[in-house]
């Protein structure tokens, strides 16, 4: 089908029945009492986001004192980036690349989080001619679907101080192509088109190989969490909240990777024709991605300063983006500290 995005907005209002039904009048006093607060998504509404439709259905944002309501993204919707720079959203998901070239535009973001330390993407290859280290893509033949997966391509070369001899093939978000032979490799995700090779009954590792650009040298996060830095600094405690709702959503998914595609098929993106198969195995293979390997004493959802100002500075650099500002001008380290003085997990 054809993903557009949806002309409405999912809030937090049909939360879990943990016991006996409110009266309607003090639904209508709480409600009151809640600050609404929206927060803009990349994509659209699947299992990627697991933790916040679990915050939503269980009431964490409610007993924070929030009405939570998200903007679903997709290949039509504006990036969230814009939605925020609009006021239209308090909070908004980004990932590295597009977030600094939005600072180094004007814009007085931060950074307050991030879902995936360690990015999804990478390269898909068959047995014929496996793309597993850097030096394997020189030469090749790569299906790469836009300018984002090409500048991670080159950077992981120009990081490895290898030859930027590559070919690009544009491709779509299907790895039909690779299938049929018409490139040695296919950027995808590791939590989409890898899972689609498997539900082919492929084996990774035998039939397939998956390569992220973290294991070949180009360092990124994805579905960070950003606001702005007036938002901080008018209701700091607002972002806290909403950042605390959030964190008991992605443990709990933690503890039971199967809530957010129950949650997601039945309810959050009903509509959009998602493969059960592939949702629940998406969140099996999420679990393990909430956690830095670069920084195991980090907990969901937080921040590290030095794979920030290292790793993924050099990642940038290696884009030829430069001037880039101190680590602590684009993120805001504290707001998880202050999450975690009041979460005992």
């Amino acid at each position: 089908m054809t993903l557009s995005r949806r002309n409405f907005l999912q809030s937090a209002s049909g939360a879990l029945a943990l016991g006996a039904a409110p009266s309607l009048f003090s639904c209508a006093a709480l409600a009151q009492d809640l600050k609404v607060t929206t927060v803009a998504q990349t994509w659209i509404s699947n299992v990627e986001y697991a933790g916040l439709w679990i915050a939503m259905e269980k009431g964490y944002f409610r007993e924070e004192g929030l009405e939570v309501k998200n903007v679903p993204g997709g290949p039509n919707a504006p990036v969230p980036l814009v939605t925020v720079a609009a006021g239209k959203a308090d909070i908004g998901y980004t990932n590295w690349l597009p977030f600094i070239d939005a600072v180094g535009k004007g814009n007085d973001f931060v950074l307050i989080g991030h879902t995936f330390p360690i990015s999804p993407l990478g390269i898909l290859s068959l047995a014929a001619k496996p793309i597993r280290k850097p030096a394997d893509i020189v030469g090749a033949k790569i299906l790469a679907q836009g300018p984002t997966e090409r500048t991670a391509i080159e950077a992981a070369l120009a990081l490895n101080k290898l030859p930027k001899n590559v070919q690009f093939v544009p491709a779509g978000f299907s790895p039909e192509p690779l299938l049929s032979k018409q490139g040695d490799g296919y950027t995808a995700f590791v939590t989409n088109q890898a899972i689609t090779l498997e539900n082919m009954g492929l084996v990774r590792d035998k039939d397939f190989f998956f390569a992220s650009f973290d294991e070949l040298g180009f360092h990124t996060f994805a579905s960070g969490l950003f606001t702005t830095r007036q938002m901080l600094q008018k209701d700091r405690a607002r972002v806290v909240a909403f950042m605390r709702g959030l964190t008991r959503g992605w443990l709990d998914n933690e503890k039971d990777p199967t809530l957010g595609p129950k949650l997601v098929l039945s309810k959050y993106g009903v509509d959009l024709g998602l493969n059960p198969k592939q949702q629940t195995r998406q969140a099996e293979v999420q679990v393990a991605m909430t956690r830095n390997p670069k920084a195991p004493t980090r907990r969901v959802l937080e921040l590290d300063p030095n794979t920030l100002s290292g790793p993924m500075y050099e990642a940038a650099a290696a884009t030829g983006r430069t001037g880039l500002p101190p680590v602590a001008q684009l993120a805001d380290f504290s707001i998880m500290e202050d999450v975690y003085k009041t979460i005992k997990r």
